[in-house]
């Protein structure tokens, strides 16, 4: 009872086409296709990006005075006018 037989199919394109017109179920397809595209090329990007960043990220030593990710900077503290 879980799958849909072609009957099933067939009721619901019927609907479908009754519902949005023959005009719209295209341009709907295709707009539907070009952000699946975007989607997987994005998708392709960021893995690709994160792949290359760990070899690329700067590594902090102890003696290093550039601040990194981990270590916030010191923030000045403020300093009181003398009375």
């Amino acid at each position: 009872m879980g799958t849909m037989s072609p009957w099933h199919w067939a009721i619901v394109i019927v609907v479908l086409m009754l519902l949005f017109g023959s005009k719209r179920l295209p341009s709907a397809a295709r707009g539907l296709g070009q952000s699946l595209r975007i989607l997987t090329s994005e998708m392709k990007e960021m893995q690709r990006e994160q792949t290359a960043s760990p070899a690329t990220a700067p590594v902090s030593t102890p003696g290093d005075p550039r601040p990194s990710a981990a270590q916030p900077a010191p923030t000045p503290e403020p300093t009181d006018p003398e009375p």
